[in-house]
């Protein structure tokens, strides 16, 4: 691993899984309500970058299926995510909506997938990667799973490296546990591996507190 990925694993703060479930417990029934309107934007962005692409796609916590409506009709998805709460919703979403293009939606673990490798030809991780227990390992997945030449189009939270920002991401960082997600989460996770190539970084709204990562997977398609 690069030296700033391993210096990254040793510095974040810890979430586990339990915290995760937990804290999504609570959120599912409301999620939609509170967090939409804050990722809307970011949503909007990367379902736009996976539109313009063809063939099958894998949405890593899927959460309430708040953006599987947004996807283009010729795209075939996939969602899955760890908690069935927010599961239970996004089932819900695709029967009312009839959202004929969502293949499957299952309850998976992003660390330990049950999927082949190079499955799928995008995979889109949105809102995800600050809240699972090890982001190094579902990196290592969401690589797996995308075929060579296909992308991964991320959109996250990093921690600013100074500044009043950096200051408040560290404050924060102490109750990462009852949030549910990191406050302080470096970009090195996700950029700083040899089998995926950088194809766009952007800030997103609102305030570009979020970044919008495209990479692609190197090798032949």
């Amino acid at each position: 691993m690069p030296g700033g990925a391993a210096t990254a694993r040793s510095e974040i703060s810890r979430v586990d899984e339990s915290d995760v479930r937990r804290a999504y417990r609570r959120w599912a029934p409301v999620y939609n309500f509170i967090f939409g309107p804050l990722t809307y934007a970011g949503r909007r962005a990367a379902v736009k970058c996976v539109n313009a692409r063809a063939g099958r796609v894998l949405e890593a916590g899927v959460g309430t299926g708040i953006a599987l409506g947004l996807y283009a009709p010729h795209l075939r998805i996939v969602g899955f995510d760890l908690s069935a709460d927010m599961l239970d919703q996004a089932r819900r979403t695709v029967a009312e909506k009839k959202l004929d293009h969502v293949e499957a939606l299952h309850e998976m673990d992003a660390a330990d997938l049950d999927f082949p490798d190079a499955s799928f030809d995008t995979v889109v991780a949105m809102y995800v990667l600050t809240t699972v227990p090890e982001p190094e390992r579902v990196m290592d997945e969401l690589e797996r799973v995308c075929r060579p030449g296909g992308e991964i189009v991320l959109v996250n939270h990093f921690s600013a490296e100074r500044g009043p920002r950096a200051a408040i991401e560290r404050m924060l960082a102490r109750y990462a546990s009852r949030l549910g997600w990191r406050p302080e989460f470096p970009v090195s996770i996700a950029i700083d591996r040899p089998g995926l190539e950088g194809v766009e970084r952007r800030a997103i709204a609102p305030f570009g507190v979020f970044t919008l990562l495209r990479l692609r997977r190197r090798g032949q398609a």
